[in-house]
């Protein structure tokens, strides 16, 4: 997408009335990944470069300073720790209650365990491989175990899905099915209960204490697209008759189903997409922690998607989204290849209610504070930083030296 300069003073002048704050960050290679490791940092990685950054950022200051914001000098992203990594990671996840990160790159027959440092070291130290038998060329996918013990649930394909010890190696649970879906991503309920969702929409639910496993296939007319789930939890103690999980189609297809009753979806929707990007490695489909009911999608554009699910039915609809976040679009330069910009990945803060971190393929990385109609410093600094990018035709990076 061209974005002229009209149309980026017009975005300029709507949105402020439109956020609380917007923060821009600019990665020296994209990341698919942000990972929380803190309540005021995030760890990211890069997936488009032979050999790519592992790094933990400390978000904004001012973000936290409150009515005192004037006060706070530091209004950019702090780079707190980093290191570099052999392969692309396609997926990255913070070990409950620890200082590490657990990786997986396109090799899927390892995974990569990082120390992250404290405050004595700025340096990200790989501390250990735990090499695996490749049974797929998909990704392979994390999940962090709830217990104090640190362990992960990955895998490729439904069949090969395990518990790992990570300090051993040991192989604690494997499920025991024989199916060859695809994983598109898996997340744990609590302690022993864990939901993995295959390519094409199959829900899985298992018990770390039994190989049996659920399935919840969907019908056949809608599983020729990729699909990607988010939980929605009260972790770590969730109980799974009281999630909802939903849904994402590579068509724009959204389902909500509640597990007391997996028959039929309590919620459907088809997104008006305006520019679908043509792949779907990128599709994030999560639940506001501190919000009922709000849901965010990303991945199938530039933009990230807010959503009040409140009044969602089974009557397929094209809901109008309460917030759309496109400010991507205004903070990256032209692509010469003609590319679209697409984001990456988002999460939701834990805490703040409506507070998320984006990124997108061009490398810029956002935290933005949504809904709020207040004009702020913080709002302001950041649009010229953006402005004096596109003027002097150059890159902003922060790269680990």
């Amino acid at each position: 997408m061209d974005v002229s300069s009209d149309e980026a003073d017009d975005w300029f002048m709507e949105s402020l009335h439109m956020y609380k704050d917007l923060h821009v960050f600019q990665l020296e290679h994209p990341t698919k990944v942000i990972e929380w490791t803190s309540e005021k940092s995030v760890c990211v990685a890069g997936y488009s470069s032979p050999k790519n950054e592992i790094l933990e950022l400390l978000l904004p200051l001012k973000l936290y300073a409150g009515d005192k914001q004037g006060l706070c000098p530091e209004r950019d992203f702090k780079v707190q720790h980093g290191g570099f990594c052999d392969e692309p990671v396609e997926c990255l996840r913070h070990i409950f209650g620890k200082r590490c990160v657990v990786t997986s790159g396109h090799n899927s027959s390892k995974l990569q365990v990082w120390d992250l440092g404290e405050d004595d070291s700025d340096v990200i130290k790989r501390t250990g491989v735990i090499n695996l038998e490749r049974t797929s060329a998909e990704g392979r996918k994390i999940a962090s175990g709830l217990t104090e013990d640190p362990s992960v649930l990955h895998g490729c394909q439904i069949n090969d899905v395990q518990l790992i010890e990570l300090a051993s190696g040991k192989v604690l649970y494997a499920v025991g099915t024989d199916s060859l879906d695809a994983v598109s991503g898996l997340q744990f309920v609590n302690a022993n209960e864990f939901v993995i969702c295959a390519n094409n929409g199959t829900l899985y639910v298992g018990d770390t204490r039994h190989p049996r496993i659920e399935q919840y296939a969907l019908q056949a007319s809608v599983t020729r697209s990729r699909w990607s789930f988010g939980l929605k939890t009260n972790l770590p103690q969730s109980d799974l008759a009281s999630c909802t999980v939903s849904r994402l189609s590579s068509c724009g297809q959204v389902l909500l189903s509640d597990f007391r009753k997996m028959s039929s979806p309590v919620g459907e929707a088809q997104l008006n997409l305006q520019h679908s990007f043509p792949s779907s490695d990128f599709m994030t489909v999560t639940w506001a922690p501190a919000l009922d009911n709000f849901l965010s999608v990303s991945g199938l554009d530039g933009t990230v998607l807010v959503f009040d699910t409140t009044r969602w039915t089974t009557d397929l609809k094209n809901p109008e989204p309460i917030f759309v976040h496109r400010g991507h679009h205004f903070s990256c330069e032209a692509k010469t290849d003609g590319t679209p910009l697409v984001v990456t990945t988002h999460v939701w803060h834990p805490w703040r209610p409506r507070t998320l971190l984006s990124a997108a393929s061009d490398g810029s990385i956002h935290v933005w504070d949504w809904y709020k109609h207040i004009v702020c410093l913080a709002f302001f600094c950041s649009w010229v930083f953006i402005k004096n990018l596109k003027k002097k035709r150059r890159r902003s990076t922060c790269t680990l030296h």
